[in-house]
């Protein structure tokens, strides 16, 4: 019995073309202006950009370690990710119902819930970070 020719496979390490990689440079200028425009627009990401300055200046002054640095970024960048996130939500839901309807108002205060539990759970990561820090500073505890 004859057994069927197999289509040839293709090569293990495949070379990016100038066309992928001119793509897949470019995505990151979409990126950037995406993260541009969500600082440009919205109020509350401006307000997290603050507090996040305020919490990598506090952690320098009170010389967090660098566990406690990484869990600071990981929280600020938690916020800033739900953010944007909630943004292209509600730019989403704007375009596909411009006018009122009660299901886009649920899906856009769903977005924000997402938003408050992440910067609860920020505030939260804080306290047990900077909490022990700033007590011992103030009552001299060291």
């Amino acid at each position: 019995m004859k057994q069927p020719e197999q289509a040839p496979r293709p090569p293990l390490h495949k070379h990016t073309s100038r066309n992928e990689l001119s793509k897949f440079i470019a995505g990151f200028g979409f990126a950037f202006q995406g993260l541009w425009y969500a600082i440009r627009t919205q109020r509350n990401i401006r307000v997290h950009l603050t507090m996040a300055v305020l919490a990598i200046l506090l952690g320098v002054l009170l010389h967090i370690s660098a566990i406690e640095f990484a869990l600071v970024f990981i929280a600020i960048s938690g916020v800033f990710i739900a953010e944007m996130i909630n943004t292209a939500i509600e730019l989403c839901i704007d375009l596909a119902s411009p006018n009122y309807h009660p299901l886009a108002k649920i899906a856009k205060d769903v977005a924000a819930g997402a938003v408050l539990v992440n910067a609860i759970l920020s505030i939260i990561i804080a306290l047990f970070i900077y909490g022990p820090h700033l007590w011992s500073l103030l009552f001299h505890t060291r």
